[in-house]
């Protein structure tokens, strides 16, 4: 930087914002104890520094506080703004010198004190700077004309520099650029940035000159439409035909709406301003759209209930197989409103697998108890106006999803499915999943206001039922609303009786097929359970099903003229019209050889399992995981590495094999992302069979979180998971001991068909698990895993 001379010790008042420029002026507010005491020492014309703080919140400054470049400042005037005598604060009206940079603090009391030196600008002779002052000028006639803020630049001609830095102040442009051009000490390229604050200027000025100029036109036109409205006004009147307009037919509608006290109140307070108005434009329609949202909203209307138990357990049992669980809890909910003669209750939330009835449920309780169904999907939303709408100042605003779907049910007490909760969608912005907080909680939604609406609607006698596919992406205070009611899917006999009660009929008729044309075998319908689906639900049933009805379609249409026509599909034919199987069980094939093992896994679409693959080569003791493995999941296949290494000689293998041979852990379906604890039981299981060359029994699966001593651990999703060892044809599951008490949720039929192993360490695991081998036995010391029969 150019300077002159170090300066003698200023006076200095620290700016906490706003900036100063040579040549301008600025009016600040004094407040700080010390900034009142140097103003109280100065007289006008007296000369001190000025330097912007970096951070306006710094009470009491240092060097490295403040920006580098800064002004040394004349006093103008001052003026008391406290009352009384004393100095409350004052308004100091100042100008600025020159630049001036502080090079340290000399005092602090009883106000501050720099030793500093003025900065003298750079290159201020060059062509270019007259060139870009010329231009500057050009600009600014273009911005004010000749007379306006900036006349008084004549005084500055012949000084570049002086003549830049006045025409910043002038412009008033924001801090960060003023600093910007503060800090510039070459007078070429500081004149280059005020060229484009004044061009700026230019282009803004420009676009005030056309809106202006628009304003006024629509304000012409809006004065002769209310001119014109006035004359068909007293037509009307004279014609007598004054309840022919909208006014009169929106306040019949209110009338007859019986609104709240509060509601009234701010239906006449719009309608008085629609009158206001005129009728027409656009605050008009807007006041207009939500007078209509008044009058058409449920206020006070309400659908007739049944609340018949027999009648509600009829309609589910009618609408729904299986599920027994599930109805009774929903029977107990609809019981506790019964007697309690009370809205407000727990808000049930169905959990399981896509398919399998969560909201058919909804729309069975709505027919059972006579109210009517509103069904809100919340996938993908991720706006909190979704469900508390916009408010009215945004252009095309309207309510949320909650008051759509009310004014859709024509009453106040409907069933309300909010459908896929767990898909909403998250984002740094307003959060939907937060807006539901109130509508879900019995002790707020008595309350609930719109932000469209801005009154408050009673939603604490709707009937809300939620559905979800998993809990995992609910938010903890979610959950804490909801009673959660879980759904772990159909077995196959409930598939079939599905199939035959509802799937069938229906595809029948969507076919146009008279239901005597077409039979299906239960062979052909159990091939097609087991061969051509594997999921927990029935909608690839229905699919399939489908298919065959296409099928029969065809052949029904090309023999139109035939009587008793009569088709019944049984296993070959289905077969024939659905192709090639699409699952077959190969579990006995998978593990033939050692070092493969079954186990089972929960998603959200079901339980499932899942097949944990090893091998052994030549190497340096090096561990190989593949398979699109979670963290959790890679953790507990070191955690049985590291169990089977400090019990090699037990299992029946020297150490020195480990230390010779590297090991890869494989879980085949590489595209799938896996993850989660309960694969450590089938991780060592797997590699205790490789090591030890015995083959995992083919009819058995297993589920467990393992410890590094060898501690089964319970894991969750029990039920989902020996359903699909049931849907898989596995006989036999070993389970942590910690799990008994969750198969007392698994159906008496699948619990007859398999044997299930309660297992407290991995000793007991790999005794129910491994075939024996030669002269490898248990330990004496083993205790047999327990078994339970049904």
């Amino acid at each position: 930087m150019s300077s002159d001379s170090i300066e003698s010790t200023l006076p200095l008042l620290p700016l906490r914002s706003g900036v100063l420029l040579p040549h301008g002026t600025l009016t600040l507010t004094v407040g700080r104890e010390r900034s009142l005491a140097l103003i109280k020492s100065l007289r006008p014309g007296d000369v001190f520094a000025l330097v912007t703080q970096r951070d306006a919140k710094t009470e009491d400054p240092a060097p490295a506080d403040f920006h580098s470049v800064g002004v040394l400042a004349r006093l103008v005037s001052t003026q008391k703004t406290g009352s009384g005598s004393g100095y409350g604060g004052v308004r100091v009206t100042v100008e600025g010198v020159s630049r001036f940079s502080i090079d340290r603090i000399a005092t602090y009391e009883p106000f501050l004190r720099v030793e500093g030196r003025s900065l003298t600008d750079e290159r201020a002779d060059a062509p270019e700077a007259k060139v870009l002052v010329e231009e500057i000028e050009s600009a600014l006639r273009d911005v004010g004309g000749k007379a306006g803020p900036f006349d008084d630049l004549q005084q500055f001609e012949g000084r570049p520099g002086a003549y830049v830095d006045r025409v910043a102040a002038l412009l008033g442009v924001e801090a960060t650029k003023a600093l910007d051009v503060l800090e510039t000490l070459d007078v070429p390229e500081r004149a280059r940035k005020v060229l484009a604050f004044v061009i700026e200027q230019r282009e803004l000025s420009d676009l005030r000159q056309k809106i202006g100029e628009d304003v006024r036109k629509e304000i012409g036109k809006t004065q002769r439409e209310h001119i014109l409205r006035e004359q068909l006004k007293a037509i009307r009147k004279e014609l007598g035909d004054e309840k022919g307009d909208d006014m009169s037919r929106l306040r019949e509608k209110l009338e007859d709406a019986d609104l709240p006290a509060e509601v009234r109140q701010a239906a006449e307070r719009e309608i008085a301003r629609l009158e206001q108005v005129g009728g027409q434009g656009a605050e008009a329609n807007v006041i207009r759209t939500y007078l209509e949202w008044i009058a058409t909203l449920p206020w006070s209307q309400r659908a007739e209930t049944h609340e018949d138990l027999d009648h509600i357990q009829v309609q589910l049992d009618e609408d729904h197989t299986g599920l027994e669980d599930v109805k009774k809890r929903i029977l107990e909910h609809m019981a506790v409103r019964k007697l309690s003669k009370s809205e407000k209750g727990t808000i049930l939330c169905l959990v399981g697998p896509p398919g399998v009835g969560k909201t058919s449920l909804g729309q069975s309780i709505a027919d059972a108890t006579g109210r009517p169904f509103v069904r809100i999907s919340f996938g993908g939303v991720r706006d909190e106006a979704e469900v508390r709408g916009h408010r009215r100042t945004y252009v095309g605003a309207l309510p949320g999803r909650i008051i759509h779907g009310l004014r859709k049910a024509k009453a106040k007490n409907p069933v309300m499915l909010l459908d896929e909760i767990d898909k909403l969608s998250h984002h740094w912005g307003a959060a939907a999943e937060s807006a539901l907080l109130e509508v879900l909680d019995p002790e707020q939604n008595k309350t609930f206001t719109d932000h469209y609406m801005e009154l408050p609607f009673d939603l604490s006698e709707v009937l809300f039922l939620c559905t979800a596919n998993t809990l995992d992406t609910l938010s903890a205070p979610l959950r804490d609303r909801l009673e959660i009611v879980e759904l772990s899917g159909y077995t196959p006999p409930e598939k079939l009786a599905i199939a035959r009660k509802h799937l069938i009929p229906k595809r029948l008729k969507e076919a146009g097929i008279p239901s005597d044309v077409l039979g299906i075998t239960d062979a052909a319908l159990a091939l097609v359970v087991s061969r051509y689906t594997r999921e927990a639900g029935v909608r690839q049933l229905d699919r399939e099903i489908a298919r065959i009805a296409r099928s029969v379609a065809l052949d029904v249409a090309r023999k139109p003229d035939e009587a008793a026509l009569r088709f019944v599909v049984d296993e070959a034919d289905a077969g024939r019209i659905l192709g090639k199987p699409k699952f077959k069980n190969d579990v006995a094939e998978r593990t033939s050889l050692p070092g493969v093992a079954t186990g089972l896994a929960w998603t959200p679409v079901g339980g499932d399992i899942l097949f944990i693959e090893t091998s052994r080569m030549k190497g340096k003791g090096r561990l190989e995981i593949t398979g699109q493995l979670g963290d959790v999941m890679k953790e507990s296949a070191r955690a049985a590495l590291t169990y089977v290494k400090s019990h090699a000689d037990e299992l029946g293998f020297g150490a020195e094999l480990l230390e010779e041979s590297d090991l890869h852990i494989h879980v085949p379906a590489g595209a799938v992302p896996k993850d989660g604890p309960s694969a450590g039981v089938t991780i060592f299981t797997a590699l205790a069979s490789l090591l030890a060359g015995r083959r995992v029994r083919s009819d058995t699966a297993m589920t467990g979180e393992c410890t590094l001593r060898g501690r089964v651990l319970p894991v969750g999703g029990i039920k989902a998971k020996v359903f699909a060892a049931h849907r898989a044809g596995i006989k036999r599951v070993i389970l942590p001991r910690d799990n008994e008490r969750d198969l007392d949720e698994v159906p008496e039929f699948v619990k007859a068909e398999i044997e299930f192993v309660l297992a407290d360490d991995m000793t007991q695991v790999l005794a129910a698990a491994l075939e024996p081998l030669g002269d490898l036995t248990t330990e004496a010391n083993e205790s047999p895993a327990p078994t339970v029969s049904a």
